[in-house]
């Protein structure tokens, strides 16, 4: 198992696994308020991420940087060629009358022109507006509008359609092109007379302090704000992560560090870690789903050595495992691999960590035994290679981090939002602890605020929020060190400075008994829980904590196909089965584990349809707008306090 052979070097390499040392801050009754992680990369003082394609081409010309899908083949692509290809768009870009400065819309799903585009943006002085391709017309309208972008490049001709009619009324609309019409292929042909001192020149005016890109939050209240990163903030996140993991590929795995990127690179966290890849000169390769279907054969195909996923994707991993060996009549053997590698994993970690004495003999046999039957299976079912992952978005049910450390790959969590360029916490290489999302990320402070909040403080902290100083002085005050960012998350520091999340101060339910409940903790939870789609917790003001469930399609085949019945059999039928209502029950008891009694789901009603992204009840990032589900199932919520 390489993940235990891992931990066993750790120890000898004292080095590597203590490399960023916390600093811990107690209040006068000794709990701990701050945590602190000196930086492990000095704070860029000239340049910008522009360089990074460059730097790479002059000093590794030959190393191979992306693995491009063509064919049906991953193709290499040398940093000499990438460096070609984002001068040529960076000269075409400069043709099309990017001025410096100025912004560019990129509107696409996670591919290899998106790379391109982006470093080529930045070569020509400009900056990257993303757009989500999933965003309706109204939400161009607006990013368009606010972000003041004069060209927009789009994936596909259906994409372009939807920008042109969103932009059509600005007083200066966009100029559109579309990926799949060899928009690349035209900037670099646009520019064949601009000269490569032009690019340089462009490139040597920016510095750390140049906005790099305007993200525009998800928007689960209200407009989505813009968040004005800089290539210090981009450069402090990618730089610090890279410095305090990748020596654990290099030393430790006596692997070569390689991922496939399947993320939206819309959002920060697939950005981020593409700017990692490429600073680190990481193999990394784009993927352009999440759905697990889709993912997994290209996971099989480009084999990765790790992988950034969010809860969803390892969840239906495990629940697609489980139902395979239930279509072949070996279910029960399937759990019992689960709750083996669970106290497997529980057990040695224990022993890692100085807190118990490890598995037993019988526990070692049982784990022997399920790992020729399952677990290499589940890592076969990601390419063979992979040893370790990092979950965000939400947090990842402790115990399913538990069964995948059994069958030999560590999850790390870390927490961190688009003002925080990304990870502002992670689980450190070699210090795993299932259940938090980690320490600061060097260079950065983490506070918890008198009343629960979680502050963030360092490098990697956005500068304001685009054309909108109230609410940058909402989130943002500043002390004698600099200024901390009010995350609107409620969250707890261990003695060691491990932040658990434990839920959004906004979203927090008071009980019509006192009682205030976290929905996050519930939610999260019994998301991951089979046959579970998307779920709300409510409560507020009223006698209990309730709940609106969805199912998992996929699941619901699956488990009317076990049972030998109709596939077709509707979902209002499906909602009053009292087997599926009492495998629901099964779930909600599981997750009513975790909380009190006072806390717990007390009423559930599965309800028709999803909540999905297209029915704006999730964000592109998988978070719930809790009020446009409340609105939309208000018949059904009343229901369950009427019973």
């Amino acid at each position: 198992m390489g993940v235990r052979k891992d931990l066993k070097q750790a120890r000898r390499r004292s080095d590597l696994a203590d490399r960023a040392k916390v600093e811990i801050v107690r209040d006068e009754h000794g709990v701990v308020r701050e945590a602190r992680t000196p930086a492990l990369a000095a704070p860029a003082t000239r340049a910008s991420t522009a360089d990074i394609p460059f730097t790479n081409a002059a000093e590794a010309p030959e190393a191979v940087v992306v693995r491009r899908k063509e064919g049906g083949e991953w193709r290499p692509v040398t940093a000499t060629v990438f460096a070609r290809e984002v001068s040529a768009a960076a000269k075409g870009l400069i043709a099309a009358g990017l001025e410096p400065g100025g912004r560019v819309a990129l509107m696409s799903r996670t591919r290899y022109e998106w790379a391109v585009l982006d470093f080529a943006i930045w070569a020509a002085g400009g900056q990257t507006v993303p757009v989500y391709p999933t965003s309706s017309a109204e939400q161009i309208e607006w990013i368009a509008r606010d972000s003041g972008a004069r060209l927009l490049i789009a994936e596909t001709a259906e994409n372009a359609a939807t920008a042109r009619r969103a932009v059509a009324d600005l007083d200066a609309p966009p100029a559109v092109s579309v990926i799949d019409d060899g928009a690349v292929l035209e900037l670099a042909e646009r520019g064949r007379e601009v000269s490569d001192a032009e690019v340089t020149e462009r490139r040597a005016a920016l510095t750390p302090d140049s906005v790099a890109t305007i993200c525009y939050t998800s928007g689960t209240t209200g407009k989505p704000k813009g968040c004005v990163l800089t290539h210090g903030n981009l450069h402090a996140e990618a730089s610090n992560t890279v410095e305090l993991m990748h020596p654990v590929f290099k030393e430790i795995t006596g692997q070569t560090a390689s991922t496939l990127l399947f993320l939206p690179l819309a959002h920060i966290l697939g950005r981020s870690i593409q700017i990692a890849c490429m600073l680190a000169r990481i193999e990394l390769g784009h993927c352009p789903s999440i759905r697990p279907d889709d993912l997994r054969p290209e996971l099989r195909s480009f084999r990765p050595t790790f992988v950034v996923g969010v809860p969803y994707l390892f969840e239906r991993i495990h629940d697609t495992g489980r139902a395979t060996a239930e279509k072949i009549g070996r279910g029960a053997s399937f759990d019992r691999a689960d709750r083996i590698g669970v106290r497997f994993a529980e057990a040695y970690l224990n022993k890692f960590l100085g807190r118990g004495p490890g598995p037993s003999p019988g526990l070692y046999l049982g784990w022997a035994l399920y790992e020729l039957l399952v677990y290499r299976r589940i890592r076969k079912e990601v390419g063979g290679r992979l040893r370790y992952a990092i979950s965000g978005g939400s947090p990842l049910d402790k115990r399913r981090n538990l069964f995948f450390y059994g069958a030999g790959i560590v999850i790390y969590e870390g927490y961190g939002l688009t003002e925080t360029t990304a990870a502002a916490t992670i689980v450190p290489p070699l210090g795993p602890r299932p259940g938090t999302v980690g320490l600061p990320v060097p260079g950065t402070a983490v506070r918890i605020a008198d009343d629960g909040e979680v502050l963030i403080k360092g490098g990697i902290v956005f500068s304001s929020y685009w054309n909108n100083k109230e609410a940058t002085d909402a989130v943002l005050a500043g002390d004698s060190g600099g200024a901390w960012l009010a995350t609107g998350d409620l969250g707890a520091l261990d003695d060691d400075g491990y932040l658990t999340i434990t839920g959004r101060k906004k979203d927090i339910l008071v009980t019509s008994g006192g009682k205030n409940v976290s929905p996050a903790v519930l939610e999260d939870r019994l998301r991951g829980r089979p046959l579970i789609g998307q779920c709300i917790v409510v409560g507020d003001n009223r006698p209990y904590v309730a709940a609106l469930i969805t199912l998992e399609p996929e699941a619901v085949q699956h488990w009317l196909s076990v049972r030998k019945r109709p596939t077709d059999t509707p979902l209002s039928a499906l909602c009053r089965d009292p087997k599926l209502l009492e495998d629901v029950q099964k779930a909600v008891d599981y997750t009513n584990e975790a909380v009190s009694r006072a806390e717990s789901i007390r009423e559930f009603v599965i309800v028709e349809g999803e909540f999905t992204e297209g029915n704006g009840m999730l964000t592109p990032s998988m978070k719930l707008k809790r009020g446009a589900v409340v609105a939309a199932y208000a018949e059904e919520i009343e229901g369950l306090y009427r019973r």
